[in-house]
């Protein structure tokens, strides 16, 4: 053989060296090491101990496992449920709120909709921002308990979903009350009354609602709508009689020879209460 050829063949054998010290092999693939099959009880309950000691992320893994291996078997449905708890419980919302999705969509008749429904609607409340963000996710959270609320009235999770859409409500009022302060002091005083009048209508359980009818008066008067100014005023006062924003509104119509009086006409009639 000559020297050349003898070349060939060891660059040859060289380059099947490399290819079986890729993962290629002399003699094909390597073998994938298969997952060893744990049965779902011992899985459920490891993931359970875990948490016990709240190693979250731990008991997360084996519950996929048992997702993984044994997808029909009973504990599934609860395993599903407890991922859902699993990552509420770190903090990890938005996958808390992606597994309750799961796990409504595999389960919308399941005994604990109401309680994967309250997880998902406290995830979305835990990241609601202040007022000046985007109150996206006070929406979603009102979605959310809203529908626990109306098809679930009396779970144990409906009342304490009342007391946060209170919370959200209030949230929701603050970011208009916000944008409408900010409309008035620049002088689009349609547009600020426009934002006043959603709190209003929409969030009369709101801490904003006595500022809102103030403001409110003082933007029909800068408009020169003096029936809207008074009829605010009015609906202020006999809502709330003893607060500082009516005694402050009384005094602003005062100024102008003005008094509270409701225009049965005006829109406001239908929010005196």
């Amino acid at each position: 053989m000559t020297n050349r050829a003898v070349r060939f063949v060891a660059m040859g054998l060289f380059a099947a060296v490399l290819t079986a010290c890729a993962g290629g092999g002399l003699f094909g693939p390597p073998k994938i090491k298969e997952e060893p099959i744990v049965p779902a009880a011992a899985l459920y309950q490891g993931a359970l101990d875990d948490m016990d000691r709240q190693y979250y992320q731990t008991a997360i893994k084996k519950l996929e496992q048992l997702d993984r291996q044994h997808p029909r078997d009973a504990l599934t449905e609860k395993s599903k449920l407890m991922q859902v708890y699993a990552h509420y419980r770190i903090g990890k919302f938005n996958e808390a709120i992606l597994a309750a999705d799961r796990y409504l969509a595999l389960y919308p008749n399941g005994k604990d909709v109401p309680y994967v429904l309250w997880l998902k609607g406290t995830s979305y409340f835990g990241q609601i921002k202040d007022i000046t963000r985007d109150q996206q996710l006070s929406r979603d959270a009102i979605d959310t308990y809203d529908l626990l609320i109306a098809n679930y009235p009396n779970s144990e999770h409906a009342k304490d979903a009342k007391e946060k859409l209170l919370v959200a409500y209030d949230q929701l009022a603050g970011k208009e009350m916000s944008v409408g302060r900010y409309y008035l002091g620049n002088g689009e005083y349609t547009a600020a009354i426009n934002r006043f009048r959603e709190v209003v209508e929409k969030w009369q359980t709101s801490t904003h609602i006595e500022e809102a009818l103030y403001r409110l008066t003082e933007g029909y008067l800068l408009l020169g709508l003096t029936n809207e100014a008074m009829s605010a005023a009015a609906v202020l006062g006999h809502n709330y009689p003893s607060s500082d924003w009516y005694k402050r509104a009384f005094e602003l119509l005062g100024k102008q020879g003005l008094a509270p009086q409701l225009n049965s006409g005006s829109w406001l009639a239908a929010h005196k209460n």
